[in-house]
């Protein structure tokens, strides 16, 4: 009986620990396919990041995200960064996330956002143009160093500049993104 139980019991142990690896691992690539903006051009942001970027882009024209949408958006846009930082998402979850986000959106401005056709460059002169530094480490001086990265995205957004000073990743520049997004709603609302 020892000599079944035992190989029976490593095999169990052996499936529960793959099953148990893969349920709630971080994406590595953002999966999420959305029925209103196409990621699949060249170049392409992912949709999380033109959601995000779209919205900032938005809130300069005559499409602004209104009162009642800011009040909507800024909790779930705080959810979306929560799973970032938290790192052990299921993608399940981005991904209702990312649908909420959408669905809070007008169909007009969702197209004014597709017809921007965001680019990894549009991403990367966003960055630049709001002094996002990224790979250095310890942030701008005077730009919120040592405050909590919700009370840093306010002020540097009220001050127009946003920084993030964690390493040189995409995921990094996404977290500068997501922050000025929820600072630019938040600033929506009176």
């Amino acid at each position: 009986m020892k000599q079944i139980f035992l190989p029976f019991v490593i095999l169990l142990a052996l499936v529960l620990a793959s099953c148990s690896g893969t349920a709630a691992t971080a994406p590595t690539s953002d999966i999420y396919v959305s029925q209103n903006l196409p990621a699949d051009y060249e170049g392409a942001l992912a949709v999380r990041n033109q959601l995000a970027l779209g919205t900032i882009e938005l809130n300069q024209t005559d499409l602004a995200i209104s009162i009642e949408q800011a009040q909507t958006l800024v909790p779930l846009w705080q959810a979306l960064r929560s799973t970032q930082q938290s790192g052990g998402t299921a993608q399940a979850e981005v991904s209702a996330l990312l649908t909420q986000i959408e669905s809070a959106m007008t169909p007009e401005q969702l197209q004014a956002i597709v017809n921007m056709k965001l680019l990894q460059t549009d991403m990367q002169e966003w960055a630049t143009a709001n002094g996002i530094t990224l790979g250095s480490g310890g942030g701008t001086p005077g730009q919120g160093s040592g405050m909590s990265a919700e009370a840093r995205a306010t002020k540097q957004a009220a001050e127009g500049i946003t920084t993030s000073s964690s390493g040189g990743s995409g995921s990094n520049l996404t977290s500068a993104l997501i922050d000025a997004v929820i600072a630019s709603l938040r600033a929506r609302i009176p």
